[in-house]
């Protein structure tokens, strides 16, 4: 992703959605030739000239202060992961160039990552990195992507929305998971430049799938962390789960989810039922390619991490 360009779609987008009247500008009925606000608006509600905001909204964001930056996230009325992305989009416009064009590698999962995931027993729990593959899960939590397990490596959550028909079953609100998905990886395309295994996936995407196409064009970024989601899994049917996500701040490009179920809850009850299929059908073994259990010892191998940067290399 291009950061001039990037900063020049982004401003101008979240300019167009913002009406006079949100942030209090009488229009007396006027004919307005443009959607949203005018350029001159955003830089007398921001403070800052018209030729400067321009040149920020031209994609220029070299030595722009955080000030400046503040004062347009709130002209604008930017949420807290937009505001954050035009800052990541500032910071690595203003970076060396040797730290532009970095590849920020993912980190491999640690057994004790393992370990920690293991002992979750009652609810699913993954770890994805920032491209969306996930590259460790306990025994739910592979049960509850079981149609991910069976598909191609890497196992990848942007792949499977967009590419597989099952997903729009498996998602009982297809369209939030896949506007979801696209906000999460252009938010990390802003943290993360010179991820060359990320932008190759934005291109297959973006070529293969117009619904990803149509969504990455609108911009659009989100932070994550919290919420429900409801799944319509193929074995137990409906299930309605809580996700708490934390990033894991001592592995970079790491993020681990937990989905628990309300307890005494018909998810819950379907939780168990997960639980009990996954043992018989063997699904984190077909997942991860070792035995699983108290005795197995730690992970070993490649995870799809690794297997995506073999790939690029």
């Amino acid at each position: 992703m291009d950061h001039r360009d990037e900063a020049r779609d982004f401003l101008s987008s979240r300019r167009a959605r913002i009406t006079p009247e949100q942030v209090g500008i009488p229009t007396f009925g006027t004919r307005r030739r443009v959607p949203g606000l005018r350029r001159e608006e955003v830089s007398r509600l921001a403070g800052v000239s018209i030729d400067y905001y321009t040149r920020l909204e031209r994609g220029n964001l070299q030595g722009v202060s955080d000030s400046v930056l503040d004062a347009i996230a709130t002209a604008l009325c930017l949420d807290a992961a937009e505001h954050e992305h035009l800052r990541d989009l500032a910071r690595h416009q203003n970076a060396t160039p040797r730290r532009a064009g970095m590849t920020v590698p993912v980190a491999a999962v640690r057994p004790e990552l393992q370990y920690l995931l293991d002992v979750v027993t009652d609810a699913p729990a993954v770890i994805v990195d920032n491209r969306q593959d996930i590259v460790a899960a306990n025994t739910l939590g592979w049960a509850l992507h079981a149609e991910i397990v069976t598909g191609d490596r890497p196992m990848n959550f942007a792949r499977y929305i967009f590419l597989d028909a099952r997903a729009r079953d498996f998602y009982q609100d297809w369209e939030r998971a896949a506007h979801t998905n696209v906000a999460i990886l252009r938010r990390e395309a802003g943290r993360t430049p010179g991820d060359r295994g990320l932008a190759a996936l934005v291109g297959e995407l973006s070529v293969r799938s117009d619904a990803f196409r149509a969504l990455w064009a609108a911009h659009d970024v989100r932070r994550h962390y919290a919420g429900v989601k409801a799944f319509r899994h193929a074995v137990v049917g409906p299930i309605e789960l809580h996700f708490q996500s934390l990033e894991l701040t001592e592995d970079p490009g790491l993020s681990l989810t937990i989905y628990p179920a309300t307890p005494g809850s018909a998810s819950a009850d379907a939780l168990r039922v997960l639980a009990s299929w996954a043992a018989t059908e063997r699904i984190a073994e077909r997942a991860t390619g070792r035995a699983t259990g108290p005795a197995a010892g730690p992970t070993t191998g490649r995870t799809a991490a690794d297997a995506t940067e073999q790939e690029l290399a």
